[in-house]
């Protein structure tokens, strides 16, 4: 009981890697190492953190001593996130009123169904016990995920958000690895989005937002919403290249250039 089997890892299309921003409490992170293993994950990264787990750490692990032994340790977002195809933020904290402006949330039982075709890395990204992810740092991923919690104590326990998450990935996306009602590994489609591509339609997207005739704080909003429409989509390499060039003639128009 409790110990590890010695069977394959369960593969899927995409590589979910798990990222937590700066967390506070030590168990926390032994806690999530042993979550990983439990549904058959294995790659953690930790960004601002000084890469030494204690004894707490270890003892909440358990038997996934290796996903601490093998997790990354960054300081700097862009290095984290380099190799990583979609980056999906978590918050428990919603907008209130029927007018959303920032806030657009996917659900943990919908990953299966935006992320079944995608191939690459997926970084799924949790906060600091009790602040949560910046706003800046939730406008750096390219999408948001939300657990529906109830609205009098939205926020859980950053392990249970953990657990959650990788319960709904496991069940949605894994194949039919000795579970009856198992997704089927779907066909090779090449839908990854090159991290680079992903970042030039960042840059293109606020580049066409600065060319309009909105105030400053208007463009930021608009740069913002532009880019999730477009990466809510998760294109391919050479439908991005298509969107490029849109977005460059487009802002080239606005801007009145030949």
């Amino acid at each position: 009981m409790g110990t590890n089997s010695a069977i394959p890892h369960p593969t899927w299309n995409c590589e979910l890697v798990i990222v937590l921003v700066e967390p506070q409490f030590e168990g926390n992170v032994g806690a999530v190492a042993r979550c990983l293993r439990n549904f058959g994950l294995h790659e953690l990264r930790i960004l601002r953190h000084d890469g030494v787990f204690s004894d707490e750490t270890r003892n909440r692990a358990k038997h996934a001593q290796g996903v601490l032994d093998d997790c990354q340790i960054h300081q700097e977002w862009d290095a984290c996130f380099e190799d990583i195809s979609l980056v999906i933020g978590t918050s428990g904290k919603r907008e209130h009123g029927d007018k959303v402006l920032f806030r657009h949330f996917l659900l943990p039982a919908e990953m299966g169904e935006r992320l079944s075709q995608v191939e690459g890395k997926v970084a799924i990204v949790f906060g600091p016990e009790g602040m949560g992810l910046t706003q800046e740092e939730l406008r750096a991923c390219d999408l948001m995920l939300t657990i529906p919690t109830w609205e009098g104590y939205p926020i859980l326990n950053l392990s249970h958000t953990v657990a959650i998450v990788c319960y709904e990935w496991f069940q949605t996306l894994l194949p039919n690895v000795g579970r009856q009602h198992a997704l089927p590994k779907t066909v090779h489609t090449e839908r990854i989005l090159n991290p680079q591509l992903k970042r030039e339609i960042r840059r293109r997207c606020m580049e066409i937002a600065n060319a309009s005739a909105k105030r400053d704080d208007q463009k930021i909003s608009a740069a913002d919403t532009l880019t999730r429409v477009i990466l809510r989509g998760i294109p391919t390499d050479d439908e991005a290249h298509k969107l490029l060039g849109l977005l460059d003639a487009a802002t080239k128009a606005m801007k009145g250039d030949d």
